[in-house]
């Protein structure tokens, strides 16, 4: 917005100012981020934007593409931006590259707007045998000292997920029947078709205990229900069964989200299974499985925890802003 009472030229100078001020924090977050994993051993590497496989998970929509050139290896034309890197990351893991990590751009459709960009950049690497908590830690040292070199000192708090939901709705989250689930959301108005038990925990953490978290505070969240395992291992049986995955908040806002990770390739391809028959469901196109993956942990991928981390929603903390384009060049409506 130009402010008539400063000539053009002024107001110009202004915004270039921050602008550079913005691309400056960007900047120096990158060369810290790439410090801290050189003085651990840590591999920087670079994967494809675009792959043959999609990523199936039914919350998450991929944008897609077309080759109009020769194909020497007979495949498909249709190709998917990637979601993350996750599938190419653990590629190289079973060919034996070790410890890696890489930053960069990743593609979500359906996601403009304050908190969201539809292209935007992730940083996920992977430590070869190591847990979920071990890998938390790190996750935790990364963003504490990152704030740090914004000025701002970071208390942590670390929590198993059914403690967190005992304490604040006095239930068992592993077990409680779905109206119990449901009555702390009764005063929302929530299209409830179609809603799965997950889809309502999820819901209880976004709408309830997300804004409960101290905005000086990382909160880590560990082990989730079985039924919440993405792509972590589930370990126990019945009751027992837990999902070995975490997630980190900073303050309410959601900054990571890491597994102990699954490398059971049949397992693995029943989830794809799973999460396609989800869509069919909902209505969604199914989309194709990562076939490269699966041959991958077919191979063998080595004992391993990873995590994937929104590098904006990091920025956004360090500038003490709310507003995602406030760490961009151009956000979505401007590029």
């Amino acid at each position: 917005m130009t402010d008539p009472s400063k000539p053009l030229r002024e107001q110009q100078t202004e915004a270039g100012e921050r602008k550079r001020s913005t691309l400056t924090l960007r900047a120096s977050a990158y060369r810290r981020i790439r410090e801290f994993f050189a003085e651990r051993d840590v591999l920087e590497v670079e994967t494809p934007i675009f792959s043959a496989g999609a990523n199936t998970e039914p919350n998450i929509e991929s944008f897609s593409t077309r080759f109009s050139g020769p194909l020497p290896d007979g495949g498909s034309r249709e190709r998917w931006m990637r979601t993350s890197p996750e599938f190419a990351l653990k590629r190289l893991l079973a060919e034996g590259i070790g410890d890696c990590y890489e930053l960069g751009r990743v593609f979500r459709d359906g996601e403009a707007g304050r908190h969201h960009n539809p292209e935007f950049t992730m940083l996920e690497w992977y430590r070869v045998g190591w847990s979920h908590r071990e890998l938390a830690e790190e996750a935790a040292q990364l963003v504490r000292s990152l704030m740090a070199d914004a000025g701002v000192a970071l208390g942590i708090h670390r929590v198993d997920y059914r403690s967190l939901y005992r304490d604040a709705f006095g239930f068992d989250p592993f077990t409680a029947r779905l109206e119990t689930l449901r009555e702390p959301l009764a005063d929302l108005d929530i299209r409830a078709d179609g809603l799965s038990r997950d889809d309502w925990l999820d819901l209880l953490m976004t709408h309830r205990l997300q804004a409960r978290f101290p905005a000086d505070r990382l909160t880590v969240v560990f082990d989730f229900p079985p039924g919440q395992c993405a792509l972590a291992r589930v370990v126990g049986e019945g009751g027992d069964a837990l999902a070995e995955r975490f997630e980190l908040y900073l303050g309410e806002r959601e900054l990571a989200n890491g597994y102990h990770e699954l490398t059971d390739a049949a397992e693995q391809r029943a989830r794809f299974e799973s999460d396609n028959r989800r869509r069919r469901a909902r209505g969604q196109r199914e989309l194709p499985i990562d076939r490269q993956l699966l041959a991958a942990l077919e191979r063998g991928l080595p004992d391993c925890a990873g995590v994937a981390l929104g590098v904006e929603r990091l920025l956004m903390a360090m500038a003490g802003t709310d507003d995602i384009a406030d760490v961009l060049a151009y956000a979505f409506d401007r590029a």
